[in-house]
């Protein structure tokens, strides 16, 4: 640990405070259009805010994982990079707090939160004891409380290693190793009730088994395409030296292989639905090949699937930092556009774009930008007294 601490001691590194002002403007701004949005058009805000909600758990849950990954998994070439997840994971506590409004919404959000509704249906009734208001907010409380401790604990062993001296470290790294055993199946379950919850369960009568997963596909792309493009801008500016190309292949590499797990979970869902050609099911696929949606749909095969799987194909584009955070930002506004297409149909059978879909994205951007620099100027940028950030400097395929 000693032969490479002393390098290692700069890297508490404020980010520039027109970054930070940059992201405080963002927000702001998000906050006073957000604001604007439920005034003049609260259902419309209410399925803007469901979007922009998932997408910032998407990020923030999805950078949890991936910590989680890097210990249960034992990978050496992550440690480096690993602070930035952490980061970004930071955002998980903020995240209720921007699905609160939703809760006085349900009525425009959820047919069976309409009491009316659900004694008439029968099928609805059925649904009755897991869609019911109650144990909806009791799961999503439960939800993000169990994900703010899980996160508490990862960051708190990773942040006392800083201060740690030769083998100490390792104490902490075992402490996190067990939580990522533990933390895992907890995360499956919770992520594929978040998905169920705030996705599927706008269309109650439809069904889907694969849905947690391919909700799970998405979070995972858009975590790494976050984490790519602020490790390698990190890099540029010196606050993340040393790295090799070897770990951007391997980022490049990750995000390849999980461009091509979303697009085999989405191809499977469709192609499950339609081979049983199930009322209860193939319904859902009819509203987004109609009134203008097909033309959505086309666009998120192309947006989300071919055109990152043919930039990354290359194993030099892997290695290319400047092709990676184009891509990253671009696998981004892919996600939200899945999000976009998944929970739209629902608030109008016609397709529906206006201002409010170009501008709530910013409050959660700001939010971003404000969360990864407050926690730049507090803590060291990489995690220096991990006992594997030596090996993982020095990495190489």
């Amino acid at each position: 640990m000693s032969d490479h601490r002393p390098q290692m001691e700069s890297l508490k590194k404020p980010l520039p405070p027109k970054v930070t002002y940059l992201g405080l403007a963002l927000f702001c701004v998000g906050v006073i259009l957000y604001a604007i949005g439920y005034y003049v058009e609260p259902r419309h805000a209410a399925f803007n805010n469901l979007i922009i909600f998932l997408f910032l758990t998407s990020i923030a849950v999805g950078a949890l994982f991936l910590v989680a990954l890097e210990y249960i998994a034992g990978a050496v070439w992550s440690v480096p990079m690993r602070r930035v997840n952490e980061f970004l994971a930071g955002l998980i506590p903020f995240t209720p707090l921007l699905a609160f409004p939703l809760f006085f919404h349900f009525d425009e959000l959820f047919q069976w939160a309409h009491i009316d509704m659900a004694v008439s249906d029968e099928l609805l009734a059925a649904k009755t004891p897991y869609l019911n208001s109650d144990f909806f907010v009791l799961r999503f409380a439960v939800t993000f409380v169990v994900w703010t401790l899980f996160y508490w604990l990862f960051t708190h062993n990773s942040l006392k290693q800083d201060s740690t001296k030769d083998a100490k470290g390792d104490t902490y790294t075992r402490r996190n190793i067990r939580l990522s055993a533990i933390f895992l199946p907890i995360f499956a379950i919770t992520i594929t009730c978040i998905a169920i919850d705030w996705a599927m369960s706008l269309e109650p009568h439809w069904y889907s088994t694969i849905v947690g997963i391919y909700f799970f596909s998405g979070t995972v792309v858009s975590a790494l395409a976050a984490a790519t493009y602020i490790i390698i801008r990190f890099h540029e500016t010196g606050r993340l030296p040393g790295l090799r190309r070897d770990h951007f292949y391997s980022l490049g590499s990750l995000m390849f292989a999980f461009v091509n797990f979303w697009a085999y979970i989405a191809f499977s869902q469709f192609m499950l639905i339609w081979y049983a050609n199930l009322p209860e099911e193939t319904f859902w696929f009819m509203k987004h090949w109609q009134n203008g949606w097909q033309a959505v749909s086309i666009l998120l095969i192309i947006v989300q699937f071919a055109v990152p799987y043919a930039v990354l194909l290359p194993q030099e584009a892997k290695m290319d930092p400047k092709r990676l955070k184009f891509i990253a930002l671009w696998l981004l506004a892919a996600h939200w556009l899945d999000l976009y297409w998944f929970v739209m149909p629902t608030y109008d059978a016609g397709l529906t774009f206006g201002w409010m879909e170009l501008t709530f994205p910013l409050l959660i951007v700001g939010l971003a930008i404000l969360v990864v620099s407050w926690k730049a100027k507090r803590y060291n940028l990489m995690p220096i007294g991990d006992p594997k950030l030596k090996r993982g400097m020095e990495f190489h395929l």
